[in-house]
């Protein structure tokens, strides 16, 4: 299981191209890289995202937490977010992408800061 995020059109909903591919990497990628916008990062940081993004998490009932905060927020409205997080966390990576380690779910991030950077007229869509 994993999270789908991706960078999308405000107006379309579909996810976000750029000229030149990318290689930044989740849990799937294409080989040669991407020009989409999309991140595929497993489930298993969700440990650690739920308590990362807590300080950003609306106080309203039933509303989601962790990193689906993004989910809804302009690439823009989400630099400061990342930039934050980013910060609190370790720098523990493990070569088995799959090991929830705070650094492995730091370098996921960085990827998607590296997208709204790019675009940051786009807006979260995921899972």
């Amino acid at each position: 299981m994993s999270y789908d995020i991706s960078l999308t059109d405000p107006v379309t909903g579909k996810a976000l191209v750029v000229e030149h591919h990318h290689h930044i990497r989740g849990g799937t990628y294409a080989l040669g890289g991407d020009d989409r916008l999309s991140l595929n990062i497993t489930y298993n940081y969700g440990t650690i995202f739920y308590p990362a993004f807590q300080e950003f998490a609306s106080p309203k009932v039933g509303e989601v937490g962790g990193i689906r905060i993004l989910y809804g927020k302009t690439g823009a409205e989400s630099i400061p977010i990342l930039k934050s997080v980013i910060a609190k966390l370790g720098d523990d990576v493990d070569p088995d992408y799959w090991k929830p380690t705070e650094g492995n779910a730091k370098a996921a991030l960085h990827g998607l800061l590296a997208f709204a950077q790019m675009r940051p007229d786009g807006v979260w869509q995921g899972d």
